[in-house]
């Protein structure tokens, strides 16, 4: 039997049948079931071709296929292949299901609304290169990252990049994007890059930033941060073209959780402990396979629920019906509790089949909800050049 044929087709059935029928209990089965369904789950055709279509050929071209345990393995590599079909088939159609989230929250003509000039240039195509054959790779030559700007005294948690393009347009808007890890880990220049370096490629200046992590530190001193770094935007951006007028927030998981706080708590005093004074109010926020809960027992008001106005900004929530680790029952409610009290719009994609750490790679359903985010924020920003009744 060939041995390591046997292995490399193991570990693409397992990760097709996490991907499929994740695990959620215990904890231990959960973490592994995430993290083998994750890159099936977003990547399907590279572990097609990369995990089985090449080791297939490789075991007949050396002869290894010449027993019944063999044949055995080449049936669970055609079975798993089916598997990857599913798989790949939502993600695709994922891009239909993110139109009609838009449809449903920002009205049925929402494109025509749009100022000529921001939505001259959106992508209509996924980007079928990148998705196909290297869907890790995420920078782009038209796009300049400068790291390791300071914007506190907490050392290296306390630094943040900057995206922005080579050409360095004025008026640019801005994005701020925060990692998660469950506020123990994680860093800067890891989640939603194929996001930071599209709009950075279309004018936006993008911040991707690190931020105070447990035990060392507790809520409120994250989102204490996040404030310390739209404040660092409002001051600095102008050096990269940028007008922090215009400032969305993004989180993927914790730093979803950290954004929604964000945004709804403008200039709270509370927040901003020596810097008062400074803007902290932001144009919108997006809210990618995020925790909606309180932070660890600290109560209602440590929940982005515990904030909900009528005067919240817009928002983008996304949220995969098939997340092992925070159920999409939580999302859906959460989207609910925004849209009765919020006299803004509520944009609430939920994406079949979608993992928990989603926006990691270039993959259909990724780039379809890139594709929306830019519309979102097109959409804002239009309307705020036009008079509001």
């Amino acid at each position: 039997m060939p041995v390591g044929y046997l292995i490399t087709v193991a570990i693409v059935a397992v990760g097709t049948l996490c991907a499929l029928a994740p695990v959620r209990r215990p904890r231990p089965l959960q973490m592994l079931s995430y993290h083998f369904g994750l890159v099936a789950n977003e990547m399907p055709f590279a572990a097609f071709f990369y995990m089985l279509v090449l080791p297939t050929l490789l075991a007949f071209g050396q002869g290894d296929i010449d027993s019944a345990g063999g044949w055995a393995i080449v049936a669970a590599a055609t079975v798993t292949t089916a598997g990857l079909v599913v798989i790949a088939r939502r993600g695709i159609g994922d891009r239909t299901r993110i139109e009609h989230a838009m449809d449903e929250g920002l009205g049925a003509g929402w494109r025509g609304t749009l100022d000529s000039g921001l939505a001259q240039g959106l992508r209509s195509r996924p980007p079928l290169v990148r998705i196909l054959f290297h869907p890790v790779y995420r920078r782009r030559r038209d796009v300049r990252r400068v790291a390791n700007h300071s914007y506190g005294d907490a050392g290296r948690r306390n630094l943040l990049d900057v995206y922005h393009s080579r050409s360095r347009p004025e008026g640019a808007p801005v994005l701020i994007h925060l990692h998660g890890g469950e506020y123990r880990h994680g860093h800067k220049n890891s989640q939603s890059l194929p996001l930071l370096y599209h709009l950075a490629g279309r004018g936006w200046v993008c911040i991707s930033a690190n931020y105070r992590l447990r035990p060392h530190a507790q809520h409120p001193d994250h989102l204490i941060d996040l404030k310390k770094i739209i404040a660092w935007a409002r001051e600095h951006g102008h050096e990269y073209g940028a007008d922090p007028a215009t400032l969305f927030v993004a989180g993927s998981s914790a730093g979803g959780h950290m954004a929604a706080l964000a945004a709804l708590t403008p200039n709270d005093p509370d927040f901003q402990p020596g810097f008062e004074d400074a803007d902290t109010s932001v144009t919108g926020a997006i809210y990618l396979n995020g925790w909606y809960g309180d932070y660890f027992g600290m109560g209602p008001q440590s929940s982005p629920l515990g904030h909900i106005t009528a005067d919240a900004p817009p928002f983008l929530v996304a949220h995969g019906d098939l997340d092992p680790l925070v159920p999409v029952a939580d999302a859906r409610h959460f989207a609910d509790e925004l849209r009765r009290t919020s006299a803004n719009p509520v944009v609430y994609a939920e994406l079949r089949g979608g993992n928990h750490a989603f926006d990691l790679y270039h993959s259909f359903r990724f780039e379809a909800l890139v594709d929306a985010i830019e519309g979102f924020t097109t959409w804002v920003r239009s309307r705020e050049r036009t008079p509001q009744p």
